[in-house]
């Protein structure tokens, strides 16, 4: 009988959850029916509203969001009595400079670009004549090339130097034991020491070369520095804007006073002191630079006599840009006729052959491609690398 009555409250059981399971699943089905037929009802009231923002609402709390607040608008009496201010163009340079407090290259449209191009592609970037290319002063500037030739053939060497000096006071000395090739070296930076106006069209720059002959294949003699050439230079450079013939533009014209010597005693001493002009002309990728020198004799003995003779009175630089070639000659010339008719003449190209780096070949011809040779008559090849070049 416990049996009996323990299954039968067991089948019960089962009836009853099985009914309740039924009678759930049937509720569960029929409660999203509904809510969707009221949602459809409700959606078709809101379509029916004409007013376009009493529709929008509808749909709001339909949806259950809470209607975005509108911004603080100013009434339109008191936004019509703003009226916009125009944005003020650029002032020209002398009203700007009559504003107090106002600096007058920030006024300049072009102030903004900065000087965009370190190594400067034209005159005005390679001595920021204009706002737009000021650089802070004492920063290092490219001047002229800088380069390595690990090859550097003469056709000749000067092996008795101070023989062929016209010093007299020079002594005789033993030749020389040269190697026809060397390396040779450049270096050389400029600097901005002070802008004399407020747009650094006249400045005073500072700058120094150096250039180095070594006879580093030659063993026999340990392999030292043939020459070495200091110049030092003090230069004064105002922009101009002169519009010339054919297309052609005076851009810089300056003053500099130079230094140039090798550093060593008699009898292989030399140096000499020079103040050098240039007018600098410029058309597209053409420049063309003009400079005329006047030496400076020293109080004490002459250790290059005449060198104006042989290096010449003044030098003639061409530059042409050709995509990321560039080609650059300079004459140099006695200004003198007859026997005294002398000079040089040196072609550079520089070839581009990955990143910043170029390719360098050197040309020389004439008299004084090194201070120890300003009299000595050579033709000299070079090939090289360089990461500076004429601009």
């Amino acid at each position: 009988m416990r049996k009996l009555w323990i299954r039968e409250l067991r089948h019960r059981f089962a009836m009853t959850m099985t009914l309740l399971t039924a009678l759930l699943a049937a509720l569960i089905a029929a409660m999203p029916a509904d809510a969707s037929a009221q949602a459809e009802s409700r959606a078709q009231d809101c379509a029916a509203i004409a007013d376009n923002t009493a529709r929008l609402a509808c749909y709001d709390r339909l949806h259950g969001r809470a209607p975005d607040i509108a911004p603080d608008i100013a009434p339109p009496s008191v936004a019509a009595q703003a009226p916009v201010q125009p944005v003020p163009a650029a002032l020209p340079v002398a009203a700007a400079a009559s504003m107090p407090g106002q600096d007058p290259c920030s006024r300049l449209p072009e102030a903004s670009g900065g000087a965009r191009n370190f190594l400067g592609s034209t005159l005005s970037e390679r001595w920021e004549l204009s706002c737009r290319d000021q650089l802070p002063r004492f920063l290092p500037r490219p001047y002229k090339p800088v380069y390595l030739l690990p090859v550097s053939w003469t056709s000749r060497s000067n092996r008795s130097p101070a023989r062929s000096s016209e010093t007299p006071d020079n002594g005789l000395v033993d030749a020389l034991d040269l190697d026809k090739n060397e390396a040779k070296f450049q270096i050389s930076l400029k600097s901005k020491i002070w802008s004399l106006d407020d747009h650094g069209s006249l400045s005073v720059w500072g700058a120094y070369t150096q250039s180095s002959r070594w006879q580093v294949y030659n063993g026999r003699v340990s392999r030292p520095f043939r020459e070495t050439n200091y110049e030092p230079e003090l230069i004064v450079t105002h922009g101009s804007d002169v519009t010339l013939p054919f297309g052609w533009k005076a851009s810089l014209v300056g003053l500099s006073f130079n230094h140039q010597s090798n550093g060593r005693a008699a009898p292989l001493s030399r140096s000499w002191n020079r103040l050098i002009g240039e007018l600098s002309l410029e058309r597209g990728e053409t420049t063309v630079s003009l400079r005329p020198w006047w030496r400076i004799l020293n109080t004490g003995n002459d250790d290059n006599p005449h060198i104006q003779d042989y290096v010449g009175r003044g030098e003639l630089l061409v530059t042409q840009k050709l995509g990321r070639h560039v080609l650059a000659l300079t004459a140099r010339h006695s200004l003198r006729f007859g026997d005294r008719s002398r000079g040089s003449a040196q072609l550079e190209w520089a070839f581009p052959i990955g990143g910043g780096l170029h390719g360098y070949l050197q040309l020389f011809s004439g008299y004084g491609e090194s201070l120890i040779d300003y009299n000595f008559r050579e033709s000299r090849v070079g090939l090289g690398v360089s990461v500076v070049e004429w601009r």
